[in-house]
């Protein structure tokens, strides 16, 4: 089943990112690539904020990033008070969906989309998100894998 889309912004972080001298590019602003990793930051810090990662490490399963999309709306430079925030967009049986946008004094500078799977890690084959997550997209109403999740 196609993962649902949600409009809500579900368990929202927000993390303050120091723009460092060796982000920026020829032309003085922060190279693209140097998103990529701030996302992989704030993916992290939410994903771990909602699962227990060491119980997933025993359990031999994890998330896997399958898909990135960045809109690059203003540059940045050095010294700008950048913040970046991320919630859970969608989900399905194994899919989840992140939403980002990386602000500097209330004006989104960039907008980013993240899709991705829940994987055996032996055999990187999707497998259902961990159970606890499922109860937290039911707990807010989440369908699920075409069920509402639990």
């Amino acid at each position: 089943m196609p993962m649902r889309e949600d409009s809500r912004r579900l368990w929202p972080i927000s993390l303050p990112i120091e723009i460092k001298g060796y982000d920026i590019d020829a032309w003085g602003i922060v190279s693209n690539i140097v998103y990529v990793r701030w996302l992989e930051d704030l993916r992290t810090a939410l994903l771990w904020s909602l699962v227990d990662w060491q119980q997933c490490y025993r359990e031999g399963h994890g998330p896997v990033l399958a898909r990135t999309e960045i809109d690059y709306r203003r540059p940045l430079r050095l010294g700008d008070p950048l913040v970046g925030h991320m919630w859970v967009a969608g989900a399905g049986r194994s899919r989840w969906q992140v939403g980002a946008e990386f602000v500097v004094d209330g004006r989104v500078a960039a907008a980013a989309r993240q899709e991705g799977y829940w994987v055996d890690l032996r055999t990187v084959r999707p497998v259902p998100l961990p159970a606890a997550l499922r109860a937290r997209l039911a707990a807010e109403g989440v369908t699920v894998g075409g069920a509402t999740a639990g």
